[in-house]
């Protein structure tokens, strides 16, 4: 695909997208990597606007380069900010009461512990689409679990099960919690998949992730 047919289809994506107001998003390709410049309204909308561009066949790596103004009414203090980042917190009952947040100039820190990566990606989700956030640092620590041996078979057995892989094509290693993913795929979609399969094990503390995009 031609960088041209790449940005077209790109910028098709993020207009379907009705959380994402496209026109103030500037599209560039060079050789699959898609670079997203202007200004946007969340930082919600940043995200979304990185995940529709990775839904596209043809992409191999996104920079998000989207700036976040917070206009109007949903400017707020950091004090009054991580109070609604809190409350927001404890109303989901998939963050674990162990996470906490702190708010610097609208940017919001999550610290403390969780499980399970599903449970840090859940708390990052929440503070993310709290209105006034305009960036989350997500530093919630994973509490180690299971034997490394049995990390690795739940996760080649997790590789196998799903539909989206050739799990054939990716190898996976792991050491003291941290798991190792190599190989090849064809989309964002088989590298999401795989990747979320690794964290999805017990006792995986972080993911280095080592798969490439075939283009």
């Amino acid at each position: 695909m031609s960088n041209e047919d790449l940005m077209r289809t790109v910028n098709e994506e993020l207009s379907f997208d009705p959380k994402v107001d496209s026109a103030a998003i500037a599209v560039s390709a060079s050789s699959g990597e898609i670079t997203l410049r202007g200004t946007v309204g969340s930082f919600r909308q940043k995200r979304e606007a990185k995940r529709d561009v990775e839904r596209v066949q043809g992409v191999t790596s996104v920079r998000n380069e989207l700036e976040v103004l917070i206009l109007g009414k949903h400017r707020r203090e950091d004090a009054d900010l991580r109070g609604d980042v809190l409350r927001a917190l404890v109303l989901d009952s998939l963050v674990p009461a162990t996470v906490d947040a702190t708010v610097e100039d609208a940017l919001v820190w999550l610290t403390g512990s969780a499980k399970w990566q599903y449970q840090r990606e859940e708390a990052e989700r929440v503070a993310t689409s709290v209105p006034g956030v305009l960036d989350v640092f997500n530093e919630i620590v994973l509490k180690p679990g299971p034997r490394a041996a049995d990390i690795e078979h739940a996760i080649k057995k997790a590789l196998i099960r799903n539909a989206q892989l050739d799990a054939s094509r990716i190898s996976v290693t792991t050491s003291n919690g941290i798991v190792k993913v190599q190989g090849i795929v064809h989309s964002w979609t088989e590298h999401n998949a795989a990747v979320s399969a690794a964290w999805a094990a017990p006792g995986v503390t972080d993911v280095d992730d080592g798969i490439l995009i075939e283009n």
